[in-house]
């Protein structure tokens, strides 16, 4: 059983994020070789983000496991979006995290900004961590848990906490909205007591399953996700599916909701068409509608945006016409 406050609603904010679509698309290929030249490299904040309130706080022990915080002005203690980068879990940095939100306009409606960087894919292999996607995920959540351990320093209210992200990003923010709570009451690590648990995800291009057989059957000329298992090339991935269907189960996004879970907003850039070959398989609405199908019949609200689609409550329209991703989302919490 999930744990999750019994009643909430909305919480009003204003996650707004702009995402250049080429940007986006380029954060989450496959292809190692231009991930790892690019993870190495590093990277600054844009000039329109201002400076972290507390910049790298370390919340484990590799090199990749630090966090930034833009701590809001309030009376009392404030919400927090935590903000997961792209890059197919090859790449990607905190500091991209303009890509995603507007930081400025999020601390401007009394909201905290988190942005983190984890292991990635290749750094996991080399430890040995089995499945190497496990090291991004519990990255991502134990990030999450130290923030709440941190609240009443930070004034952040650890019962007001939504995930946004893009493409990897994205599919992690999901992974932590359905998954089962991490927290352990009894751990030595103060950190690990603390709950893992979402109020809600907004995010854009996820994939929203890593199983390949839903992958093919959804979108045929699939060809991303092997690699958070190990599994080179996809035909690889899909042939060895059975093997590795526990992992699966356990890592997949759409393999673990329940009707427990947050409301869940997703983002694309083009139509779906479920059984047909997409110019980005990658990043298809495909998973998005597929997943809302899913999550109705769980009982979990899930609004889905894309172009010439169906109204949705949260949305700027006009944003798709300068071929930028923009998130409008009003965001509520209840007692």
């Amino acid at each position: 059983m999930k744990n999750q406050p019994m009643c909430w609603k909305v919480i009003l904010g204003v996650l707004v994020g702009c995402v250049i679509s080429t940007i986006v698309q380029a954060q989450d290929a496959s292809k190692g070789g231009s991930q790892k030249r690019r993870s190495q490299v590093s990277e600054s904040y844009a000039p329109a983000v201002p400076t972290p309130t507390i910049q790298s706080a370390r919340y484990g022990d590799h090199e990749r496991n630090v966090v930034d915080i833009w701590q809001a002005e309030g009376k009392g203690p404030t919400p927090l979006v935590f903000v997961i980068h792209g890059g197919g879990w090859r790449g990607g940095a905190k500091e991209r995290v303009d890509r995603f939100v507007d930081v400025q306009a999020l601390l401007n409606a009394g909201i905290s900004v988190a942005a983190l960087n984890y292991r990635f894919i290749d750094q996991a292999i080399q430890e040995g961590v089995e499945p190497p996607v496990k090291a991004p995920l519990h990255d991502a959540a134990r990030c999450l848990q130290f923030i709440r351990s941190k609240s009443k320093l930070w004034n952040i209210d650890s019962t007001q906490i939504a995930a946004a992200g893009g493409s990897a990003g994205a599919c992690s923010s999901l992974w932590l909205a359905f998954h089962d709570d991490l927290a352990d009451p009894k751990s030595k690590d103060p950190v690990l007591r603390e709950s893992s648990r979402l109020q809600c995800a907004a995010v854009i291009g996820a994939q929203t399953t890593l199983d390949p057989k839903q992958m093919v059957e959804w979108t045929p000329n699939s060809k991303y996700g092997g690699h958070a298992f190990g599994l080179h090339p996809f035909d690889a991935f899909l042939t060895g599916r059975n093997k590795i269907m526990p992992w699966i189960k356990e890592y997949s996004p759409y393999a673990n909701v329940t009707k427990d879970d947050p409301p869940i907003f997703l983002q694309y850039k083009s139509s779906p068409a479920i059984g047909e070959d997409q110019k980005d398989p990658t990043h298809t609405s495909n998973f998005g509608l597929k997943l809302q199908e899913h999550c109705i019949a769980k009982g979990v609200k899930c609004e889905l945006y894309y172009p010439n689609g169906p109204k949705t409550k949260h949305i700027n329209t006009n944003c798709f016409e300068t071929k930028t991703y923009c998130v409008d989302i009003i965001l509520l919490f209840r007692n």
